[in-house]
């Protein structure tokens, strides 16, 4: 059977062009997923994260190599294998970033149509905001975006806290400006999480052109004659056949399943017997992250979610969808224009964890406590993606090269990020609190001791990109249009594809460039 779209990857992106391509009825339209169905109930209750962080059967589980300038660490990266993606387990913070964010992306393309003035209808028509329509925010779309229902009243000391450092308050980080302190919206509807899979594709799956497919890794693509023609799934000799394929798997797995159909760095693919189908040297490379440090502080009072009822929690969310199961955890946040601040966005964002979160939340600390997270928005650093070996089987190799940046740029940045925490955490509002320092474990002073504390225990926030960047030069692997490079018929739309990192969190940038590209595509048909 041809198809005349095949996508590769039903995460953020590829449930939103799954629902866009197929409500045209005379379009085919193939969506493949390496991982099962987002059946598990603990998805759909926003609290549910805490306890989905090590599931295997929702989680790639990457590791990076090991990282030179954070103590040879291998640091955990982890990417939704579902459908929705990282949309079904990430923490559901509904941020778009900032206007100059995007007008450097029409720089970088030299495509005005990547400007904030023509993005921004993309996020409103996706968007279904319970506050209700405006000059900035959308209703009736897919994609559900409302309040949190329920907070822990150590967010609402955060906000205060951030507020008497000398920091704005903002109900809305998506508003008129991004700069405060304040509660995050967040992708949920009626106290559930509303992923990509339940907005987009859950509408659509009864369309008879539509067809879905789960537990279906892509191998590689197949090119004749410069051109993709399909796809081969791994363990199977058949060939899905398409008018267009799109990768839509990610920041790590589409730059991989590039290199392994023969479109990557020549000399790097041959050395693992991989056919050349196009020289594009920049596939895998330009790798951004937001490295971010955990401030953590012992609370004296019993109000933390460190060792919350469970089965009290999950019965109120069944039965009222409000309460602790319905709080993303990270419940507020803030964005500050530093000191070290290069132009007039915001460079470092703050979320508020009302529970003490030490690597990941995966090693669980006893009694009580807090946690501020801290990560610089722009890092200069750029790692870089190898191939271990030609089985698509094997994990590709990450190399997230954070701090690499040779001036110590980002270092310094992240050094203020921690101050800042601490400065924060150090406020009135958290008197009554306020417990013993956990991390770090003692009052830190100088650099030389901000810098230790960053090296031993920073991690990332969970959001790789660039890795497939689109540009105006001849290195990008992408034109404007997401397409690739020397291959006709062959698209990538994920955030592989920014080229440069929002100021904020990646999940609504990535629904935006969906919505976008769906529009590109039919728009060449």
């Amino acid at each position: 059977m041809t198809y005349d779209y095949i996508i590769v990857g039903a995460g953020s992106a590829g449930c939103v062009l799954a629902n866009r391509l197929s409500a045209h009825r005379g379009k085919r339209v193939l969506l493949l997923e390496a991982g099962p169905s987002d059946w598990h109930p603990l998805i759909h209750m926003p609290a549910g994260i805490a306890r989905l962080a090590n599931n295997r059967h929702f989680n790639w589980n990457y590791h990076t190599e090991p990282e030179p300038q954070l103590h040879d660490r291998r640091l955990w990266w982890p990417r939704g294998k579902t459908l929705g993606g990282s949309s079904a387990i990430n923490a559901m913070i509904y941020a778009r970033g900032v206007p100059g964010d995007y007008d450097r992306w029409a720089q970088a393309t030299g495509d005005a149509r990547w400007s904030w003035e023509q993005v921004l209808p993309w996020f409103i028509h996706s968007e279904d905001n319970t506050r209700g329509a405006s000059a900035l925010h959308g209703a009736g779309g897919p994609l559900g975006v409302s309040d949190l229902r329920h907070h822990n009243e150590l967010s609402a000391a955060f906000i205060d806290a951030g507020v008497s450092a000398g920091h704005p308050r903002n109900d809305d980080f998506n508003g008129a400006r991004q700069e405060g302190f304040g509660l995050y919206q967040v992708t949920q509807r009626d106290g559930r999480r509303c992923s990509t899979a339940v907005a987009y594709l859950q509408p659509a799956r009864q369309r008879p052109n539509l067809e879905v497919r789960t537990k279906a890794a892509v191998a590689r693509v197949v090119i004749r004659d410069g051109r993709a023609v399909g796809v081969q799934l791994q363990g199977h000799a058949a060939i899905l056949e398409a008018g267009e394929v799109i990768l839509a798997g990610g920041a790590i797995n589409t730059p991989q399943l590039l290199m392994l159909s023969g479109i990557g760095p020549a000399d790097h693919l041959r050395e693992h017997g991989v056919v050349v189908q196009a020289d594009v040297p920049d596939v895998g490379a330009h790798l951004q992250d937001h490295l971010d440090i955990c401030t953590l502080d012992g609370s004296t009072r019993k109000v933390s979610y460190d060792h919350l009822n469970e089965l009290a929690a999950g019965w109120r969310f069944l039965r009222h969808r409000d309460g602790p199961g319905s709080s993303n955890v990270a419940e507020a946040g803030g964005f500050v224009r530093s000191r070290l601040a290069t132009d007039e966005r915001c460079d470092i964002q703050f979320h508020f964890v009302p529970a003490q979160l030490d690597d990941h939340g995966r090693h669980r600390l006893p009694g009580y406590g807090y946690t501020v997270h801290a990560c610089y928005l722009h890092p200069r650093s750029r790692g870089q993606l190898r191939l271990r070996s030609a089985d698509p089987a094997q994990p590709i190799a990450i190399h997230a090269n954070y701090l690499g940046d040779a001036e110590g740029h980002d270092l310094q940045r992240m050094v203020e990020a921690a101050r800042l925490s601490r400065e924060i955490l150090s406020q009135p509002a958290f008197a009554s609190y306020r417990g013993a320092p956990v991390f770090p474990e003692r009052a830190l002073q100088t650099d030389a001791e901000y810098i230790d504390f960053i090296r031993r225990k920073a991690e990332t926030i969970y959001h790789p990109a660039g890795t497939c960047r689109m540009g105006d030069d001849a290195a990008a692997p992408l034109d404007s249009e997401l397409r690739v490079r020397g291959i006709e018929g062959l698209r990538v739309v994920d955030a592989s594809a920014m080229p440069s990192l929002p100021s904020g969190n990646t999940n609504a940038p990535v629904i935006m460039m969906a919505e976008r590209a769906s529009e590109l595509i039919l728009g060449a048909t």
